[in-house]
This record gives C-alpha cells, sequence and structure tokens, in this order.
C-alpha cells in the first residue's frame, strides 16, 4: 500500500499587477496583456503580469545571472 501526497494549495490567484501611468514600457505591456486575454492566452497574460510586477523593482536574486555553457 502506498501514501498517495495531498494536492498542493497555491492559494487564489494573484490580483493583476498595476502599471505606472507614466512608463510607456508598462503601457505596452498592459495593452499586451490585455490583447492576450482577448486571445485567450492565459500564459501570455501571465507573462505580462510579471513582466510589470518586475518591471520597477528589478531581478530577484538569482534571476538574470549568466549562465555557465
Amino acid at each position: 500500500m502506498t501514501l498517495q501526497e495531498q494536492p498542493m494549495d497555491l492559494g487564489p490567484p494573484l490580483d493583476p499587477p498595476l502599471a505606472r501611468p507614466d512608463c510607456a514600457v508598462c503601457q505596452a505591456l498592459v495593452r499586451q496583456r490585455a490583447e492576450a486575454a482577448a486571445r485567450g492566452d492565459h500564459s501570455r497574460v501571465t507573462d505580462c503580469n510579471v513582466e510589470i510586477r518586475n518591471h520597477h523593482t528589478g531581478p530577484r536574486r538569482g534571476e538574470g545571472l549568466p549562465t555557465s555553457g
């Protein structure tokens, strides 16, 4: 007899990040996110949300570092 692992609870989805109204990059990402949502491209919507959220905060530790290879 084997034990089945409990399903992972990810919690509710995050609210879409707010873009800075004075930032052309943020506004472009908002347009791309809206276009992706209209196409039903949820993966691209998520990508845009991540880019908006991180645009002014910079990469997190360990992200954006050169890789060997």
